[in-house]
């Protein structure tokens, strides 16, 4: 084989992986998350995740093969039927972020009053606090409670948490200045 020949044939592989891993990104893109689902054993709120890369691998050849990766519910009910999958719903608003989106849609930080317009999950994720007053990251939030939490804590905005959690940390290097901007000596605490 000449040196064209081996050009066209390194042309065609890449041609084709390209092709095939951009159809697997796409294949797998609905399936990955955590998403909230009813279980239709209890009637209660489960949090599950698909099972991605076996419903993406699958879907080559047909229609994908769809299986849990996880279920809150186990391992007590690991060996269930998994009836859940029939009423699992692949839109967004499924997905655990797209439940979080909706909840701090319309809401305002507690401490700087800034309505929550996008959030951003990647670098600049919004907090909690807890009713007792202590500021909470989502990554320290059991799916399991969820719910709870929802009901119970209230919004705070990155900036605000990265401000309120310094303060807390290093009370020593905050300088505090009540007449700017009309900060309130009570910040930190529930409002009514």
């Amino acid at each position: 084989m000449n040196t064209t020949a081996y050009l066209i044939l390194t042309v065609l592989v890449v041609s084709s992986l390209y092709v095939g891993i951009r159809y697997l990104i796409r294949a797998y893109h609905p399936y990955r998350g955590t998403r909230i689902v009813t279980c239709p054993e209890n009637g209660s709120p489960a949090i599950v995740e698909v099972d991605a890369l076996h419903a993406a691998l699958t879907s080559v050849m047909g229609s994908p093969d769809i299986r849990l990766e996880a279920c809150s519910r186990w391992p007590l009910k690991e060996n269930c039927g998994q009836e859940c999958l029939a009423n699992l719903g692949l839109p967004s608003d499924c997905l655990v972020r797209g439940v979080l989106m909706k909840w701090y849609t319309g809401k305002s930080c507690i401490f700087c009053g800034q309505q929550f317009e996008a959030v951003h999950w990647i670098d600049h994720k919004p907090a909690l606090q807890s009713p007792e007053g202590s500021l909470v990251e989502w990554s320290q939030i059991q799916m399991e409670n969820l719910d709870k939490v929802l009901g119970s804590y209230l919004p705070v905005c990155w900036d605000c948490y990265i401000a309120q959690s310094f303060r807390e940390e290093h009370p020593e290097l905050v300088v505090y200045r009540p007449w700017r901007e009309g900060i309130e000596r009570n910040v930190g605490r529930r409002r009514a």
